[in-house]
């Protein structure tokens, strides 16, 4: 049932990531000129794709691989299998992993919280793999949860074949996918996130030097607070950045840019920024629906219950060009009669927003009630009823 839950919700992300549901229409503002090879910007609070340029092409991950590395070490600790004081072994084929590292060795026993810092913050590639075996027995064994994991997230145009993202044949994703990791990744381990926000980190022992981390957009913008980098010769400079800023009558509205193939760490930090920055002047957020809201309260046969109240538990906000608020119509789609019983959180119909005579977003609606079958009797009347209707 748990993966099923966790594909419904991942297909919901994925609706909203299609090239049907992106928003983008004839007067949609122009993205300005994004120098890499690939890039994606989302506005997460609106379920909303605002920019894009060939989503679906294969890429190399390099360390943005380290993203499902850290959703499955969370899954572990929520799960209760690992604790974050819980000290690992460092295996030889941890301490002698090349590349970014967090320089640890087979003479310690090291706390899953360090180890996370070593990975996330210093992209340590042997703190990675030492996740990697106190998490899933072997690094073999981690990486066939990686890509389960990856399927049941929809994510099907991802490969995994390590944990921690150095070049080997297969080892791909596309910004699409990495969109959808991302979005889970905060939306599913919010206690967790505070270690992508972290700016310096080095581990007791090891040089000091180390301890900044590659995210340079941390240390320019103050509203950034995450995600992560990457980088290989294959891959080029990489960045999954998000961020969120407070606006009025919305609250928090968060972007997540992605930036893959950029020419060097200044430009990925540089055409992120770009992005984000102009994803919050070019679009305004509009709070719809207050979390919890009706959106509407139909009527419902057969039930215990008259009527049934349908809508969000998160506000519903859409992201419009700026200054085309006013433009913003709604239709309720659902289907006629409801029929009892529902139960809470189940699907019923959908909220089509549109700007002017354009379609901008579908927003899936549920019970935020559930209403039980009435009895025999009450089932026979509203039969009754339903016919003569």
């Amino acid at each position: 049932m748990k993966r099923i839950l966790s594909a419904l919700r991942s297909l919901a992300v994925l609706a909203v990531l299609a090239p049907a549901a992106f928003g983008v229409h004839a007067q949609a503002p122009q993205p300005p000129e994004i120098a890499a090879r690939t890039y994606l910007l989302v506005d997460v609070t609106a379920n909303q794709v605002l920019a894009a340029k060939d989503i679906d092409a294969p890429v190399e991950q390099a360390s943005l691989t380290k993203l499902m590395t850290g959703y499955l070490v969370f899954d572990a600790l929520r799960a209760k299998k690992i604790t974050l004081e819980q000290k690992l072994p460092v295996s030889v084929r941890a301490w002698k992993m090349p590349g970014s590292r967090m320089f640890i060795d087979p003479k310690m026993q090291v706390p899953v919280d360090d180890l996370l810092k070593g990975m996330i913050v210093q992209s340590g590639n042997d703190a990675t793999v030492a996740l990697a075996e106190g998490v899933g027995g072997t690094v073999e064994n981690f990486v066939k949860l990686m890509n389960d994991q990856a399927q049941a997230l929809g994510m099907k145009g991802t490969a995994y074949k390590n944990p921690e993202g150095l070049t080997e044949p297969g080892h791909t994703t596309t910004a699409r996918d990495l969109a959808t990791l991302a979005t889970r990744l905060m939306k599913d381990f919010p206690e967790y996130m505070h270690y992508y926000a972290t700016k310096q980190y080095s581990y007791p022992g090891t040089p000091a030097s180390n301890g900044n981390n590659r995210n340079a957009l941390l240390f320019r913008d103050p509203t950034v607070d995450g995600l992560k980098t990457g980088h290989t010769a294959a891959a080029g400079y990489c960045l999954v950045a998000t961020s969120k800023r407070e606006f009025p009558n919305v609250g928090q509205r968060r972007l997540l840019s992605i930036v893959l193939g950029a020419a060097s760490e200044n430009a990925r930090a540089n055409e992120s920024q770009k992005l984000l920055n102009w994803g919050y002047t070019a679009f305004d957020a509009v709070k719809l629906f207050d979390a919890g809201q009706p959106v509407a309260t139909p009527a419902v046969w057969k039930g215990t219950a008259s009527t049934i109240r349908i809508g969000r538990s998160e506000a519903i906000v859409v992201a419009v060009p700026s200054g085309s608020a006013g433009k913003v119509t709604t239709q309720i789609v659902r289907q006629d009669p409801l029929v009892a019983p529902f139960t809470k959180g189940q699907a019923i119909g959908s909220l089509k927003v549109v700007l002017g005579e354009q379609p901008l977003v579908e927003v899936p609606l549920v019970a935020l009630d559930g209403v039980e079958q009435a009895g025999i009797l009450g089932r026979a009347w509203d039969a009754i009823r339903l016919w003569i209707k």
